[in-house]
């Protein structure tokens, strides 16, 4: 058990060393493509002990000094296909950065958006001998909470306190030094696939980085594309991906939910090659060009050259109407929402005290996007642009860098997790919990 408890400090002292140097990058490795900003910390580490519920909690200013994307090879479904081709982006995307920036970087942070995400709600609840909240008192809370069996190859990604109760009085973000006779919290944690996340690890040590933390990137689109009332009044992150569609739930300023659907922006670029007979390079761009979802009359007039280069005259000078184009979109695009609608059904979106929809990734570019979504989903959507951070040049501030830009938020100002805590060794929580600490101490 010490070796465990040793396991996770020193994954907590690798982040702490990456901003002590002053320096860390953030990777948003994604189905289309890899996305990396270099930070910058003003001064040294800022984090304070006083600082929120855990030691984690610090708060730093930060600017982004360099940034690069490459297109994403050996992925599929937001996960590791190829190792060889997915390193070699990865290498890519990092020296380009890098070269941006004028710095080395030896520190990344990655945002994985596949590995089939689960979350689970738990729950615990002790005494108070003392009568009064101590700093002991919420790591034996959190160790209180009783784990289920999250089966066989699931690893534990997050794990964070989202809600603290005082004798039934609800709410509480800090109850430290606060009297009460018993003390609740209520935790979430979300679960990936164990082989995916070591194949991220791996490839990424291969490139000779050192990995400093890895997180949800349906989190980080939240806490990107998300205004600070929508993440206090309850609202749902839709981030429309490559290979996935990511959907993240807040409340309260914490994430409480998180999924993905296996589904995003290559299958309909799939379809336009495939009814169409182009190929994938034409068929993105007209996806892009031309591409919508709500047609009118004038879009039967309008008619589209696809071009491409097969030497086949006739072939290459074909032409088609934006209508047909938009009849062969909105197909896969309904699917897409349906699958997500489901998802939020199962999360109990329809209880929240505020039913906001925010759309964002790449896919939500699409016109007439968030009129659909709002005829499937609710009506509360829009289409959300990330935050404006320090130093982040204009071309990086489109949808399509939600996940990168929490990521880059996200290591600036982390969430207390349940491994932050200065847990007793009498009262580490159940074995999931237990294997998730082990499986960290290997990786990292």
């Amino acid at each position: 058990m010490k070796d465990l408890y040793q396991g996770q400090r020193a994954m907590r002292s690798m982040r702490r060393q990456a901003m002590q140097r002053g320096v860390i990058a953030v990777l948003d490795i994604g189905t289309s493509k890899i996305a990396c900003l270099v930070l910058q910390f003003d001064g040294p580490s800022q984090f304070r002990e006083t600082d929120g519920v855990g030691p984690m909690a610090g708060q730093s200013n930060f600017r982004v000094i360099g940034t690069a994307t490459t297109r994403a090879r050996g992925m599929r479904y937001g996960e590791i296909e190829v190792m060889a081709e997915t390193e070699r982006a990865i290498r890519t995307v990092i020296q380009s950065a890098q070269k941006v920036a004028g710095v080395r970087v030896d520190h990344v942070i990655a945002a994985i958006s596949g590995a089939r995400p689960a979350s689970y709600g738990l729950a615990g609840e002790i005494t108070l001998p003392a009568g009064k909240v101590g700093e002991g008192d919420v790591a034996r809370v959190l160790a209180a909470c009783e784990v289920p069996d999250f089966g066989r190859g699931r690893e534990v990604l997050h794990a964070q306190p989202v809600n603290f109760a005082l004798d039934g009085r609800s709410g509480l973000s800090d109850p430290r030094d606060q009297s009460g006779g018993s003390l609740a919290c209520d935790m979430h944690v979300l679960t990936i696939d164990g082989d995916a996340a070591s194949n991220l690890v791996h490839c990424i040590r291969r490139c000779d980085m050192e990995l400093a933390g890895v997180a949800s990137a349906s989190y980080a689109a939240g806490l990107a594309a998300l205004v600070e009332d929508e993440q206090e009044l309850g609202a749902a992150c839709i981030d429309l991906g490559g290979g996935t569609t990511g959907v993240s739930v807040f409340i309260k300023k914490h994430m409480i939910f998180a999924d993905a659907v296996r589904f995003g922006g290559e299958l309909i670029t799939q379809d336009i090659a495939k009814g169409l007979r182009v190929s994938h390079a034409v068929a993105e761009r007209l996806k892009t060009l031309h591409g919508g979802l709500e047609a009118t009359g004038r879009d039967d007039r309008e008619m589209i050259e696809l071009g491409g280069e097969t030497g086949d005259w006739e072939t290459d000078r074909r032409a088609v109407s934006r209508a047909d184009l938009i009849g062969i979109m909105r197909p896969r695009v309904e699917e897409i929402l349906e699958k997500v609608g489901e998802i939020l059904d199962a999360a109990g979106f329809d209880c929240m005290p505020s039913r906001q929809i925010v759309l964002t990734g790449g896919g939500s570019q699409i016109p007439g996007l968030d009129q659909l979504a709002a005829r499937m989903l609710g009506q509360n959507v829009r289409i959300g642009r990330p935050l404006r951070i320090q130093g982040l040049p204009h071309n990086a501030t489109a949808p399509g860098f939600s996940s990168a830009i929490g990521l880059a938020l996200l290591t600036a100002h982390p969430q207390d997790e349940w491994w932050d805590f200065d847990m007793p060794a009498e009262h580490y929580p159940a074995r999931s919990l237990r294997r998730a600490y082990r499986w960290f101490r290997h990786n990292w």
